[in-house]
């Protein structure tokens, strides 16, 4: 693969922070920007060289997109999967579009993972009605009842708890118009997740495995290291490598796990892409996500994820950042923040982060606590 250097130009499917964040890291390297969203002044475009603003589905615009760009990467999983692979006839698009369309639909995901051999959660296909009520006596109760494509932050998901909430799931069912899947409930200890660098010469690397915390199934801490044994940290990251490895990713993946009760190690959910749960890496480690993301996509070699420092990052959501613009001069010295640049704020929607950094959890937690943002 030929290198990318620096003063060339990165085009970004996707005007969301996540891009934002790629073009911040990149412009330090020397790289230009350009970025395709629909939504004007994005957070990206912000701080990209250019933005071109529409749909992500018209092709004259992602025609635009290529020939203004050097390589063109994507930041988030539902731009649309056929325009990626239009454009791969056309330009360099080192992630490809096959990865892409396997992570857009839960059942191509779940069914290529386990396909891989990877440990996956339990699950079947929606195809009647009728599916919803077997499925008690396939996977039993409760169960996670999915849409197939679309749902993030716990958005199309219901937890089937027991035989009366069978009428609500099949409600849920006939109104969603697209496929569904049922994915057996794994009780577990810890929710895990571990993001792996891997560029087109097979160089890998992973970052530290983070212990993530939900609210109403919204990311809400990540907290690394995370507070698992050394033969468990050992066994995500064989996992992860392995996923990184079968899918032959260039850039980023993050594998979201479960750790269960019993020790075992679950395989999620994938994103092919920068992930939440790796901001803590801006500030903790010697190489961030983002910049590692372009090293992988760019040929250059992959660069060290060692970490600095014990930290906790937590998501600013829309009902938390008046009080962190009011309480800013309340922050701990080696406190990191970093807003996104959205316009809007409404409820449970990612307005920012904070990363907490200091020699142990219990110091790290106290710090949050005290600010009484969260609560």
């Amino acid at each position: 693969m030929e290198v990318i250097k620096p003063g060339s130009t990165i085009g970004i499917l996707g005007g969301g922070q996540l891009g934002r964040m790629i073009s911040l890291a990149g412009r330090n390297m020397g790289y230009r920007f350009i970025t395709l969203d629909p939504t004007p002044d994005s957070p990206c475009g912000q701080v990209a060289d250019f933005q071109i603003t529409a749909p992500f589905s018209e092709l004259k615009a992602a025609k635009e997109l290529a020939d203004s760009s050097d390589v063109i990467t994507y930041e988030f999983e539902n731009v649309d999967s056929n325009v990626a692979s239009i454009l791969e006839t056309t330009s360099f698009v080192p992630q490809g579009s096959t990865l892409l369309k396997i992570t857009q639909n839960r059942i191509r995901e779940k069914t290529t993972l386990h396909s891989c051999d990877v440990p996956v959660t339990p699950f079947m296909v929606i195809e009647t009605e009728n599916d919803i009520t077997t499925a008690i006596d396939c996977l039993g109760l409760p169960y996670v009842m999915k849409t197939a494509t679309g749902g993030y932050d716990g958005k199309g998901q219901w937890v089937i708890r027991n035989q009366d909430q069978i009428s609500i799931a099949i409600e849920a069912w006939n109104k969603a118009g697209v496929d569904m899947i049922i994915e057996q409930f794994i009780p577990f200890s810890k929710e895990l997740s571990v993001i792996v660098a891997r560029n087109a010469h097979g160089q890998m690397k992973t970052f530290p495995v983070a212990e993530n915390v939900h609210t109403n199934n919204i990311l809400h801490q990540s907290i690394v290291p995370a507070r698992i044994t050394d033969e468990q940290r050992k066994t995500a990251e064989r996992v992860a490598l392995r996923i990184a490895e079968s899918f032959q990713v260039v850039g980023l993946i993050a594998i979201e796990m479960f750790l269960t009760n019993e020790g075992e190690i679950i395989v999620n959910e994938l994103a092919p892409r920068p992930h939440n749960s790796g901001h803590y890496s801006m500030d903790a480690c010697i190489t961030s996500q983002f910049e590692q993301h372009i090293r992988a996509i760019c040929g250059l070699p992959l660069g060290d994820t060692t970490l600095l420092s014990p930290i906790i990052m937590v998501n600013i959501l829309g009902q938390h950042l008046s009080k962190v613009l009011d309480k800013m001069d309340q922050l701990p010295p080696t406190a990191k923040l970093h807003l996104y640049g959205k316009k809007e704020s409404s409820k449970n929607r990612k307005m920012g982060h904070i990363n907490f950094l200091g020699p142990t959890f219990e110091q790290l937690n106290q710090q949050i606590n005290e600010l009484q943002i969260w609560t």
